[in-house]
């Protein structure tokens, strides 16, 4: 594409209103930041588009939103009358622009003959993915950019199922998109008109009711948590987002009593003025609630992102220290919670299963195992946890207890196919319950779990490589890691090397190959010696190369210590 070229087309655009040409006239006889505007369009994939706030191809702005929406309106128009009268969900969160987007979408399906159930504000991502199973609607369209730093927003198309796009459907959208002039073919309406057609209904409180009440039923024990409510006391906080009413209105419903919210990250704000990210990955975010914490006497901190998908926990550990625990650890909690609770309560189904992402700790492998439970590995993406329970529901194979990434997501329950961070806050909280009726707190229990399970200790290495240049070297790396295999990685012997991208995992001292059941992504997995695992991934959603870690030992020292020096490895590797 001659960026140049379209960028002038852009400037000259009626369509641009004085403050979009004044911000692209701002660059003008800088081609490097043209170059990275326009280089190329925002691409449209499963996980459909995320980007930074800015005029221009390569940017999240009302232009690519509105022929994102033009494809996907093309592709439901493809699929006929009925198609489009089940219409579409659409939600938001908390980001600059997110209430902007989700109506002009709304516009655009309508002009296409498309019906919209539209948020009357903000809500949480896995309540979009309930409203398309409960409205039984044909797609959903979520405007969020999840955790990323407040300069970014992005655009989430999800199918019938609830899930995330599947490849066939997002590649048709992108053909479409690819298609299209940005300014001349999206159709668009009146807002107002839309709805006094009757094409946008707005989805209000009542959704809200039917949502909270199958997320209550994914609650397993909660007479645990009227043991300890009178005296029981924790603290969250939505980091300025969208679990701000649903997930205080959840833990009260199950029945606590003292839910001390952070009142300043309370408020609904874009720029997350109180953090440097809102990433409940974070400990840096919590720090008003480590102090709400301390001043009140609590050992439990709950924190969700902005569009209240991930979940963090902050305990307060045997010093009287307040620590974060990773996705990791919270995940293996949880199953093995579940699984106890499950057992107590006589509600384990006959073929019981856990699911996780290849890159989450194997310890859950050993937690569900242990247990008698099926543990089933995906690609990253929720979508791909989402597709394994349709799997399970089409061949009764197994019943899926939870299903977990490391990237701090976690799911439970039926009633959606994406990660839930109000369910997810439920759980912990019901868990906390359960290990104070038995003298324990949950950093107790995560130290009983090494001792059940093994010591494992896991680290995710984010590389960011931006722009043009970043996009290019990230293809490089993995041809060079692919033409020339590692055969030790920080004096780990390399014994099996996984390509997920051709589906191949091969010996390589004898360099005997099989078949593995997972390819087709870009992803190279190393087996080294002693068990422990080195895994390079490009991001799908940001301009980053991942390394993730993880390793078992004898004792929580050892694997720390093997973990310190692969990570050592891993940016000499990856640059």
């Amino acid at each position: 594409m001659n960026y140049m070229a379209e960028y002038e087309r852009w400037l000259a655009s009626p369509a641009l209103t004085a403050d979009e040409r004044a911000e692209l006239e701002a660059i003008r006889g800088d081609e490097d930041a043209i170059k990275d505007r326009f280089f190329a369009p925002l691409s449209f994939g499963t996980a459909g588009l995320r980007g930074v706030l800015g005029v221009g191809l390569y940017r999240m702005n009302r232009f690519t939103v509105g022929a994102a929406t033009q494809g996907l309106a093309n592709l439901i128009v493809q699929n006929g009358p009925e198609a489009c009268a089940r219409g579409v969900a659409i939600a938001y969160d908390s980001r600059h622009f997110s209430p902007e987007f989700a109506q002009l979408a709304a516009c655009i399906l309508a002009a296409n003959g498309i019906s919209v159930k539209l948020y009357d504000e903000l809500r949480p991502t896995p309540e979009l993915s309930f409203a398309i199973r409960y409205y039984g609607t044909i797609a959903g369209i979520n405007i969020t950019a999840s955790h990323n730093p407040k300069e970014y927003n992005g655009y989430k198309v999800y199918w019938e199922d609830g899930a995330q796009l599947p490849p066939k459907e997002a590649d048709v959208v992108a053909k479409e998109m690819g298609a299209l002039d940005f300014f001349a073919d999206v159709k668009t309406m009146d807002f107002e008109e839309a709805k006094a057609k009757g094409l946008v209904k707005m989805m209000d409180w009542q959704t809200d009711e039917a949502y909270l009440k199958e997320v209550l039923k994914v609650a397993i024990n909660p007479d645990c948590v009227k043991q300890v409510a009178d005296d029981f006391k924790l603290v969250y906080t939505p980091f300025h987002g969208a679990g701000y009413r649903l997930v205080p209105e959840i833990l009260k419903r199950i029945g606590y009593k003292h839910i001390i919210c952070v009142p300043e990250q309370m408020v609904i704000d874009g720029d997350f003025p109180t953090v440097k990210s809102p990433n409940p990955e974070n400990k840096e975010g919590f720090h008003l609630a480590i102090d709400l914490a301390k001043a009140n006497g609590v050992d439990l901190i709950i924190g969700t992102d902005p569009d209240a998908d991930r979940t963090g926990i902050v305990l307060k550990n045997s010093e009287g220290e307040y620590v974060t625990l990773s996705g990791n650890q919270v995940g293996v909690l949880l199953i093995d919670y579940v699984i106890t609770a499950k057992k107590l309560t006589g509600t384990m189904p006959e073929h019981p299963a856990v699911l996780k992402s290849l890159v989450t700790t194997e310890m859950a492998r050993a937690a569900a195992e242990k247990n008698g439970v099926d543990c089933f590995d995906t690609f990253t993406g929720f979508k791909f946890l989402a597709e394994k329970i349709k799997q399970f529901e089409t061949t009764g194979s197994h019943e899926y207890l939870f299903a977990f990434e490391e990237s701090y997501g976690y799911l439970a329950g039926d009633y959606a196919r994406d990660k839930d961070a109000v369910t997810a806050s439920m759980l912990i909280a019901e868990m906390a319950a359960y290990y104070r009726t038995k003298g324990m707190t949950l950093y107790d229990a995560m130290q009983t779990m090494y001792e059940k399970y093994g010591y494992y200790t896991e680290q995710t290495i984010s590389i960011t490589m931006p722009g043009v240049a970043g996009l290019e070297r990230m293809k490089e790396l993995m041809a060079e890691l692919r033409a020339t295999p590692l055969t030790e990685v920080a004096g780990h012997k390399v014994e099996y090397i996984r390509d997920y991208q051709s589906g191949v995992r091969t010996c390589v001292s004898c360099g005997k190959t099989e078949e593995m059941e997972l390819s087709g992504q870009n992803v190279l997995y190393y087996e080294l010696a002693g068990g422990t695992s080195f895994i390079i991934r490009p991001s799908g959603t940001e301009p980053k190369v991942k390394v993730y870690i993880m390793a078992k030992a004898d004792s929580k020292a050892e694997s720390d210590a093997k973990v310190a020096a692969l990570a050592d490895a891993a940016k000499e590797i990856v640059k």
